[in-house]
């Protein structure tokens, strides 16, 4: 069974997003081992300047690299835009080479230059901004709908 990390920056706060994310992970456990692993958001004021903002990234980064294994895929808006089917066909690559997978969440001020480095895979999956909370349920959805598509389950239309 592979195993799946989704390194997020904070904590999920409301409490719809938890059951959504949690409902996923749920039902994902038929399929992988997925952890989920928070790293400390930042905020250093309320209205940080862009160097407080790029000292935040920074920071947040260099929690995140500490969690990173196996092939890591970055969420980021410069990162390709793939169908559902391309992530299942990525999830599937390192279900056949038995390697460890993990995603990553930025904070809110973007991902760290440093982490986007390491990652095998950018990934975005819009040009539009989303919460960082809303997009980890989105992206626990996506990668359940993935195992579906790779196991030929009715889910995926």
């Amino acid at each position: 069974m592979i195993k799946i990390n989704i390194v997020a920056v904070g904590k999920v706060k409301e409490k719809y997003f938890t059951d959504g994310i949690n409902e996923y992970l749920k039902r994902l456990s038929k399929f992988a081992e997925v952890n989920l692993i928070e790293v400390k958001e930042e905020n250093f004021s309320s209205l940080p300047t862009d160097s407080d903002k790029e000292k935040i990234i920074q920071k947040e980064g260099g929690e995140i690299l500490k969690k990173l294994k196996g092939k890591v895929v970055a969420a980021c808006i410069e990162g390709e835009k793939i169908s559902s089917e391309g992530l299942a066909a990525i999830i599937k690559e390192s279900i056949d080479k038995g390697e460890e997978l993990t995603f990553v969440i930025g904070g809110s001020y973007g991902l760290d230059g440093r982490v986007k480095a390491q990652a095998a895979k950018k990934l975005s999956f819009s040009p539009m901004t989303f919460p960082h909370t809303m997009f980890r349920l989105m992206l626990t959805e996506q990668i359940y709908r993935a195992f579906t598509i790779i196991n030929g389950s009715p889910y995926h239309k």
